[in-house]
């Protein structure tokens, strides 16, 4: 009587027994920032990102600043201003910079006609160290 469970438990067994089945499995990226990744999830990544950052952030906004400092600031870039386009005005003269050499501080700066432009070369004296500016024709 044993022996026939066992052989009725082993055919039920074989009987109830599947071929294993299986699939492919595709990796997907949940992050859009990785390519394939489904672009909905950006949102709540964002968000569950920024409620995690701990770090405050090194800029802080500007305050309003005084109005009399903003003037005095404005008033200072002004005459800035001026003493720039009176400086040059009174070095290069009014108009187009004429070619010739000139000498600016510790610069040497070259002004030559090219054939693709205006030419100027800047040379620091201390150093050697040139720089050289093509204006196209027509500007």
């Amino acid at each position: 009587m044993k022996s026939f469970f066992t052989l009725l438990l082993a055919l039920l067994l074989v009987g109830l027994a599947h071929g294993a089945q299986a699939q492919d499995m595709v990796y997907q990226p949940k992050n859009p920032a990785f390519g394939g990744g489904n672009p909905f999830n950006y949102s709540w990544l964002q968000a569950s990102a920024t409620a995690q950052n701990t770090i405050p952030d090194p800029v802080q906004p500007t305050t309003a600043q005084d109005p009399l400092a903003q003037f005095a600031t404005n008033l200072n870039q002004q005459v800035l201003a001026q003493l720039t386009n009176r400086l040059i005005t009174s070095q290069f003269g009014s108009g187009a910079i004429r070619p010739g050499t000139y000498t600016v501080g510790g610069y040497q700066v070259q002004v030559s006609q090219g054939t693709s432009g205006v030419v100027v070369q800047v040379t620091d004296t201390g150093t050697g160290n040139q720089t050289i500016i093509t204006i196209p024709n027509g500007l």
